[in-house]
């Protein structure tokens, strides 16, 4: 590809992924921060939950200083807060429902425009009717709460089978469930993973070809799906990491998909956003080497697509 990449999307990075440590919330949230501003090769960072309120004040204005877009990844207190947004137990699908407008309350404090989550578990064939029934009256609710403050949801499709076992999902169902929202929030929209792309025993094309309609968000990041390695599962693991589904050709033909079904277009008004979900899971790896490992592969990748 000869146009350099910035001429397509908006470069991301999870946070909470690339400095576990602040994954609960607490932790060295304003130094790491502060390491993504500072970095000219991200226009956007994707926080989660930051619990103290002057903290959240101050990264407001770091990335208000480094000129940077901020998203609000809302997955780090689903997971931790065991929240099932699609729970057959009415006053446990509400609780998802409240710590989700909690989301949507921090979002807008930091001038976010969307909120990603993720879905409850797959309570299995018999159940997935109802279980998607009550994961569309949580969207809508929440959607309703967040149209308020002029921020709109974003679902992250899992895997169904190996780890978080979500019930969203397989992209053909993942589409099914996107289209029944938008019918009341034709805001809301889908981020799908090439770290799930494995996950789900899917290939570039199907899942993006699936999802073109509602893709509002794309990660990229690695998956490891031989049990008996290290890494098994939804790690996000650095790029080429042993035993690894993802590495430079791979990611190549992701892109390829993502420019073929238009979800990255020079002509788009608003750049999309294209987030790195990688983590250090070795000890010898830190966040700094991730990173830049994550910003080599980019680069490789987009020059051979």
């Amino acid at each position: 590809m000869e146009n350099h990449w910035s001429h397509y999307c908006t470069m991301s990075v999870v946070h909470f992924m690339a400095f576990p440590n602040t994954i609960s919330g607490e932790g060295p949230v304003l130094e790491t921060v502060t390491k993504i501003a500072e970095d000219p090769f991200f226009g956007a960072v994707e926080i989660g939950w930051i619990k103290d309120p002057q903290v959240r004040k101050t990264v407001k204005h770091i990335v208000d200083i480094a000129h940077i877009q901020v998203g609000h990844a809302a997955q780090s207190a689903v997971l931790l807060g065991k929240l099932n947004p699609n729970s057959l137990d009415e006053a446990e699908r509400q609780h998802a429902v409240n710590q989700l407008c909690c989301s949507v309350d921090e979002a807008a404090e930091m001038g976010c425009k969307r909120v990603a989550f993720l879905s409850g578990k797959d309570p299995g064939d018999a159940d997935r009717p109802k279980a998607f029934a009550a994961l569309l009256q949580t969207v809508k609710q929440v959607s309703a709460y967040g149209r308020e403050k002029g921020i709109a949801l974003t679902l992250e499709t899992f895997d169904r089978s190996i780890d978080k076992k979500s019930l969203i999902g397989p992209s053909p169902y993942a589409a099914e469930f996107a289209q029944a929202v938008r019918e009341d929030f034709p805001e809301f929209g889908l981020l799908y993973d090439l770290s799930h792309m494995p996950l789900l025993f899917e290939t570039a094309n199907q899942a993006i070809g699936t999802l073109k309609d509602y893709l509002v968000h794309i990660h990229i990041g690695n998956g490891v799906v031989d049990p008996a390695l290290q890494g098994y599962g939804d790690l996000h693991p650095r790029f080429g990491f042993p035993g690894g589904c993802n590495d430079v050709d791979e990611l190549t033909g992701f892109i390829r998909a993502l420019l073929q079904y238009s979800y990255l277009d020079e002509k788009k008004a608003e750049k999309p956003w294209v987030g790195f979900e990688v983590k250090p899971l070795l000890p010898e790896e830190t966040p700094a080497l991730v990173l830049a490992n994550a910003k080599r592969v980019w680069q490789e990748a987009w020059t051979k697509a």
